[in-house]
């Protein structure tokens, strides 16, 4: 099937990769540091080595990749050829790419940004694209309307892992509450629309919230979206698979884990970065399990 062909929604097609594959996605982010651990120059070979040893890895192997477009950005349109390409491969071998961009703006500017990643003629076009909601949640509706249209799916910023986010996330307001909440609430809305149409086809929604598996308990917010929950913080930045049962309760199963460094970190080698991913799925599976 070609994307330029109707598709099943992306939550429905992460459910089936995610119990496939297991409940993983692994972040693809070329920094400098990490390029030169892996004994490579900061430059646009350097890019080109890592990005074809990743994609190579984790190319129908993990349920989910997510490209930090910045990294790629930085080495100009050369760097933006080499994300297009690995794009496509990823998508090709089944496995779903989250662009990770953050793109956030408002009426035609927006309009543009969900063009570039969520239209089926684009060759930046991901299964889903990371979106920031903080000029009002309503900014968001051209790429919402693109995604419901190309059967894509969205992760917006919600409750972030990063400590400067509180100061936005938990601000209250007026009815009482706060803005990380009010985004779930958005998003659940979305999903309940989608699957009143189609409930049949629509065993997850497709519009996601990003979560910080290390922030700790969050029974006090409505996690039950209907839809997949990006969960940054596992590996390097100090969370275990084996927290999120406790981070996010009955929602678990929609979890979304992203590792990034604790997987990259392998490399260069091949079978050592699959390995990695491998490893992280199982105990994520595992987890996941034990919570059931």
């Amino acid at each position: 099937m070609s994307d330029l062909e109707p598709r099943a929604p992306f939550g429905a097609r992460l459910r089936r990769v995610m119990d496939e594959r297991g409940p993983l996605c692994v972040g693809i982010d070329p920094h400098a540091a990490l390029l030169s651990s892996w004994g490579l120059a900061d430059d646009i070979a350097g890019l080109e080595a890592f990005t074809r040893a990743c994609v190579e890895a984790l190319a129908d192997t993990v349920a989910v990749v997510k490209p930090q477009s910045a990294f790629f950005e930085r080495f100009g349109s050369r760097g933006i050829a080499v994300l297009e390409k690995a794009v496509a491969e990823l998508r090709a071998a089944g496995t779903l790419v989250v662009m990770d961009a953050k793109r956030g703006d408002i009426g035609s500017t927006m309009a543009a940004y969900a063009q570039t990643f969520l239209d089926p003629g684009s060759p930046l076009f991901s299964d889903a694209l990371t979106v920031s909601p903080y000029l009002g949640y309503g900014s968001l509706k051209p790429a919402v309307d693109l995604a419901r249209e190309s059967g894509s799916g969205l992760f917006v910023l919600a409750l972030t892992s990063n400590p400067e986010g509180g100061e936005v996330q938990h601000a209250v307001r007026a009815d009482g509450r706060d803005v990380g909440a009010t985004m779930l609430a958005h998003l659940a809305e979305e999903n309940a629309e989608d699957a009143a149409e189609d409930a049949a086809e629509v065993p997850m929604g497709s519009f996601g919230a990003v979560v910080g598996a290390t922030l700790g308990d969050l029974s006090s917010y409505d996690l039950d979206i209907n839809g997949p929950l990006l969960a940054p913080g596992i590996g390097a930045q100090g969370a275990t698979a084996a927290d999120l049962p406790a981070v996010f309760g009955a929602a678990v199963r929609n979890v979304v884990p992203n590792v990034s460094r604790g997987v990259l970190r392998a490399g260069p080698s091949v079978p050592a970065l699959r390995e990695a991913a491998a490893r992280f799925a199982d105990e994520v599976r595992e987890a996941v399990a034990a919570a059931a």
